[in-house]
């Protein structure tokens, strides 16, 4: 069992780690979450969404050994995951935690094989905290003690607080920058490591961030037995990921027809780090426009920044009926006053239009939310999300 924590990065670590180990022949069950169109995408057996009668099933067992006692929807929906998976065991079991870490309802789990720990950023600081080594404190609470850990990339303050956890328990850490690297300025991009390994990482998900997940995933094997593969394998499983709504071009579908001959592309990015990583890919290729829509725990300002010189302009959009979502018109003034040309649009339909309306080839990214991804996948009449590989 692998269980993986992080602020950016975990669910794609998630999806490579299932595509590496399925390469290999090997069985894998894994837990994520949110889902984008339906709830059964977040248990997914071998790479499938659990079919709705073991769902039912799973839920039912679940709800009736906790007997009517007070628990949220994560945790009974957690307590179900983990009885479908015993109703169908697999080799290889990978567990994403839904928030933080240290009090994340996958964190029952007493000795996994191997923790994870992706890059750690501000986000959800209502829960977590309101600075990162607070934030980071949650996600080292995944750390077991005899377990080892892959840690990626850090900022210098998320790393000691890890490190300094790691230490207390007694934890063998395998870290970015100091037990492995990447080297990203080949292609495809290498994991090196101090033994001396390298692998090649040829994911076949888009951005420059892709490749550090791919590195995160060559540590975990390069220092894992159990989930030791020869780097053919490794590389035919990179080549093979499928991780809906990550820089996801849209190419069918009724708003890639609206936005044609512009690109369509999905993200389900909604923190600043997540906003840094999408303008670095815009800043590639044809002129890029954005399309936002943000939940109200979220910081706009913050999501918008890193577009200032990199979107052409920014179309604001509802989630949805959710009432927990800024307005369009909020966020477009967000978005100004952070130096963005912005406009509210009553629906995303509406925003696609005006986007892709100049008649050039240009690049439109949909981002902000996983209710705004299912938007998507709903207008563009995808009914099935699945992560493959």
């Amino acid at each position: 069992m692998v269980h993986v924590a992080g602020t950016n990065g975990k669910g794609s670590v998630v999806a490579m780690l299932d595509a590496v180990q399925r390469a290999a022949g090997r069985t894998v069950n894994a837990y994520v979450s949110p889902h984008l169109l339906r709830f059964n995408e977040r248990i997914l057996i071998d790479g499938q969404p659990i079919d709705d009668g073991a769902l039912v099933a799973a839920l039912d067992a679940a709800e009736q050994a906790n007997a009517g006692a007070p628990i949220t929807f994560f945790e009974i929906t957690t307590a179900a995951a983990f009885l479908a998976f015993r109703a169908r065991p697999a080799e290889v079991t990978l567990l994403e935690t839904g928030l933080g870490g240290r009090l994340d309802a996958t964190n029952v789990v007493e000795r996994p094989a191997l923790t994870v720990i992706t890059p750690v950023g501000l986000d959800h600081c209502d829960r977590l905290g309101a600075t990162l080594p607070e934030i980071a404190a949650e996600k080292a609470g995944i750390l077991k003690k005899g377990v080892p850990a892959v840690v990626g990339r850090q900022q210098p303050p998320a790393m000691q607080v890890i490190a300094e956890r790691a230490a207390a328990l007694g934890v063998r850490l395998h870290r970015h920058g100091v037990e492995w690297r990447l080297q990203a300025d080949g292609t495809p991009a290498r994991y090196v490591d101090a033994a001396g390994r390298r692998m090649d990482l040829p994911t076949a998900l888009p951005g420059a961030h892709q490749a550090e997940n791919a590195a995160i995933v060559a540590a975990s094997i390069a220092l894992v037995p159990e989930l030791g593969v020869p780097d053919e394998t490794a590389a035919r499983g990179f080549e093979r990921v499928r991780w809906p709504g990550r820089l996801q071009r849209l190419k069918e579908g009724r708003l890639a027809k609206i936005a044609a001959p512009s690109e369509l592309w999905l993200d389900t990015g909604h923190n600043a780090d997540a906003a840094r990583v999408l303008a670095d890919w815009g800043r590639e290729g044809p002129p890029l426009r954005l399309i936002v829509g943000l939940l109200t725990t979220k910081d706009p300002a913050s999501f918008f920044r890193p577009f200032r010189g990199v979107a052409r302009d920014v179309g604001t959009v509802p989630l949805g009926s959710s009432a927990a979502a800024w307005s369009p018109a909020e966020l477009a003034d967000i978005a100004q006053s952070v130096g963005l040309c912005a406009s509210p649009h009553d629906s995303l339909e509406a925003a696609v239009r005006r986007a892709g309306g100049t008649g050039q080839r240009q690049r439109i990214l949909i981002a902000g939310s996983f209710l705004l991804a299912g938007q998507a996948f709903n207008c563009s009449g995808v009914d099935e999300i699945a992560m493959g590989g």
